[in-house]
């Protein structure tokens, strides 16, 4: 595999907007023949990307498109989401829902391709969050889910060695084109943007760029990996509530005590509609 992929087949769950969009784009723009799956074809068509209508949380129809393609080099396990909900607020089951959309199916699309796979000595790529390593009120089973996600790719990884790499993208914030309902109005993706070391949040073709590099040679030896793509993460909220430093004259950094407190829908994975269970 190297990193002029011309001529590969890369599969990309969930790729018809958001970071999905953003990693179809990015795989396309180095020449390979990119799928895009998803339920619902994009608003906008993506240049150089092919729209595969396929329900994920069907395993019959999901093994039987694998089964049609003659080869797969990469796929990148993308599609997921949740709404916010708190963990009292509804029944067990629907909660299930989100981990089965973030957890399962991933673990469904990658059994599915496995032989493709493992003919092409090729790669996995899990979308996940930061939500699977800290607390995350207002969707606890989808920070289960993608932590979950993180250690399936790792078992994957050893299990898998050494026809197919498999590893995972952490991702924090994206600015895609539903960041608002998420975050607010433009005052409000600049405030929240100030929380991140970076200033910004990230966009759909950093996350594309990460993803082309875990699957192309540059990344060879790279396999049961997290790659933290997320600006740096969050500034502690204690640095910002100290009182240690205030007779030193030092004003606290860009990253507010208040934008660390607030409960925040869950960062990473595309949009947090993509594929949602409702």
């Amino acid at each position: 595999m190297d990193n002029s992929p011309s001529g590969r087949t890369v599969v990309v769950t969930g790729g018809t907007r958001g970071v999905g969009a953003g990693i179809a784009r990015a795989f396309a723009e180095t020449g390979a023949r990119v799928l895009a799956c998803a339920r619902r074809p994009p608003e906008r068509p993506l240049e150089g990307v092919e729209f595969a209508p396929l329900d994920l949380r069907d395993p019959p129809a999901v093994r039987a498109f694998f089964d049609a393609l003659p080869r797969v080099d990469v796929l990148v396990n993308n599609a997921g989401g949740t709404p916010y909900r708190k963990l009292a607020d509804a029944e067990a089951e629907r909660h299930a829902r989100v981990i089965e959309l973030n957890l399962v199916t991933p673990l469904t699309a990658s059994l599915a391709a496995y032989q493709r796979l493992s003919q092409a000595a090729g790669a996995v790529v899990m979308v996940g969050s930061v939500s699977g390593g800290r607390p995350s009120p207002g969707s606890a089973a989808y920070g289960a889910a993608k932590a979950g996600l993180e250690s399936l790719a790792r078992s994957m990884a050893v299990e898998w060695a050494p026809r197919v790499r498999v590893n995972t993208l952490v991702v924090g914030m994206v600015r895609t084109e539903l960041a608002g309902l998420h975050y607010g109005g433009p005052d409000g993706i600049d405030a929240v943007s100030r929380t991140v070391p970076l200033g910004r949040l990230a966009a759909p073709s950093d996350v594309g760029a990460a993803a082309v590099f875990l699957a192309s040679d540059a990344a060879a030896y790279i396999t049961g990996a997290s790659l933290l793509v997320h600006g740096g993460g969050e500034r502690p909220a204690f640095l910002d509530a100290a009182t240690a430093h205030e007779d030193r004259g030092q004003e606290p950094s860009a990253g507010s005590a208040d934008g660390h407190r607030r409960q925040e829908p869950p960062m990473g994975t595309a949009d947090m509609t993509v594929d949602k269970e409702d």
